[in-house]
């Protein structure tokens, strides 16, 4: 005798072709959206980098903070773990003091960073570099640097003397321990580096030139 068909068995459910395709679809944009973002970051920081080289002609390599540069400027007298100099910006109302460079206590995660290997502000057609970190700690000194533009100013309090700066040129790194300086070889400089504001993968470099010294 013949069976009949089990009529009770559940008939399987299959999602339609057209669900299938959608949610296919909307994974293929999301990840070329993020494929598109990381190429768009990388370009950027190109361009900045592109910018800077076609501007200025002088290029010092810094290593920030951990390696040390071999050339440095030769300090004399004691070694002091108290502030030597302040740096001041009005429009983010930053005043914050910087140590000798030698000073155990020079370091970007507890203070600002005086860079081993730059000028301090006296030296003239000299560079002095400061590094400081951004973010939300509370070693984060340099946090609203990201605000400031090309035009606006800061000051080194040093020596009994205050030199003041005017910035011209910012521009971005991408974040692998070092990072090139672009400046004026003819005019004594101020160099401020710190983390880009939202972006984890580069750093920005702020330029400012001596204008006058009081």
């Amino acid at each position: 005798m013949q069976k009949k068909p089990n009529t009770n068995n559940k008939k399987i459910r299959r999602t339609p072709p057209s669900v299938t395709a959608f949610i296919g679809a909307l994974l293929t944009l999301i990840g070329g959206f993020f494929l598109f973002y990381n190429y768009i970051q990388a370009e950027k920081v190109y361009a900045y980098d592109y910018m800077s080289k076609a501007y200025y002609t002088g290029t010092e390599l810094v290593v920030i903070p951990e390696e040390k540069e071999e050339k440095q400027e030769e300090l004399t007298g004691e070694v002091t773990n108290d502030y030597i100099g302040y740096l001041t910006i009005p429009k983010i109302n930053l005043t914050k003091g910087f140590l000798d460079s030698r000073s155990t206590e020079n370091d970007v995660d507890k203070n600002l960073l005086v860079v081993s290997g730059s000028n301090y502000p006296d030296v003239e057609n000299g560079n002095f570099i400061i590094a400081g970190h951004s973010g939300t700690g509370w070693n984060s000194f340099f946090n609203d640097l990201y605000k400031l533009n090309v035009g606006d100013t800061a000051n080194i309090t040093y020596k009994g003397k205050k030199y003041n700066y005017t910035i011209v040129n910012i521009y971005k790194q991408p974040k692998i321990g070092k990072l090139a300086i672009y400046r004026d070889y003819s005019k004594t400089t101020l160099t401020l580096i710190t983390c880009t504001n939202n972006d984890s993968t580069s750093q920005t470099v702020y330029i400012a030139e001596l204008t006058s010294v009081e």
